[in-house]
């Protein structure tokens, strides 16, 4: 018996078609969710908010934030010399931590490092923005009590140190794998998704490193499993001719003791 018009398999070649037509657009669907999960999550992404640790002889300082978040928090050594150190530490750093290993690279200049908005105390939420205005009013506190101010950013804190020294008068840039771009970074790990139109905080340092005229070191790991080497490359042949010293420490990783390298600390005072 034939099937009637608008029958059995009519309905069946109806229900077909319509699982083509999601198996066609589920796919589109779940890239768009990914892509929006990227953009509404990137900041958790990029930051990792580490607590505050109490650390012997390590005192800490508040700056209050300029737009009334709270306050940013500054674990401090304090020094009577006319040098000072300001650090910028890694996204997923405790930098009361690092105090006392700047402090003994440095023992007569003040240590000050900056915990980023949202880690260690401090008040409001991270952005590149955020982090660069907070960090120019730190210098810029820092700089009326002490002359000579050696800026140091390691990893994240790099995307901060190299615009705060294309806009400041610091007497050294010190930077501890370091990257040019975030952005070349992110388009690197998701290279099926249009990172440039979803990504917020680009970091991009190679833009402002041609500004910076302080003399600067740069210190890659040779087996950085996050930032490959030659990023910090790229970032030194960003600036000025002659500007940058570029040590490579082939032992190391992202999240090597840099600072405890006995081999670097002559160069991180400027002796080498």
């Amino acid at each position: 018996m034939a099937d009637a018009p608008g029958g059995a398999a009519a309905w069946i070649a109806d229900l077909s078609g319509g699982r083509l037509l999601v198996w066609a657009v589920l796919p589109l669907a779940l890239y768009l969710a990914f892509c929006l999960a990227l953009l509404l999550l990137q900041r958790s992404l990029l930051y990792f908010p580490q607590p505050r640790a109490v650390v012997p002889g390590v005192e800490l300082l508040r700056l209050p934030l300029a737009d009334a978040a709270g306050v940013l928090n500054i674990s401090t050594a304090q020094r009577q010399g006319s040098g000072a150190v300001l650090y910028f530490g890694g996204n997923a750093e405790d930098v009361a931590l690092t105090v006392p290993s700047l402090a003994a690279i440095f023992p007569e200049r003040t240590i000050q490092a900056v915990h980023y908005r949202g880690y260690g105390g401090s008040g409001g939420r991270p952005s590149e923005a955020a982090l660069v205005a907070d960090a120019l009013a730190v210098f810029d506190q820092l700089r009326a009590r002490h002359r000579e101010v050696v800026v140091i950013g390691r990893s994240l804190g790099s995307g901060v140190a190299v615009p705060l020294a294309a806009q400041r008068p610091v007497q050294r840039l010190i930077l501890l794998t370091p990257f040019a771009s975030v952005l070349r970074l992110a388009a690197a790990r998701f290279p099926w998704v249009p990172v440039p139109l979803l990504l917020r905080d680009r970091f991009e340092s190679w833009r402002h490193a041609g500004r910076v005229d302080a003399p600067t070191l740069i210190v890659a790991a040779g087996s950085d499993e996050v930032i490959p080497v030659a990023e910090a490359r790229r970032l030194a042949a960003s600036f000025a001719p002659g500007l940058v010293r570029f040590t490579l420490v082939p032992d190391a990783g992202h999240n090597s003791p840099l600072l405890e390298h006995p081999a670097l600390r002559p160069l991180l005072r400027g002796e080498g």
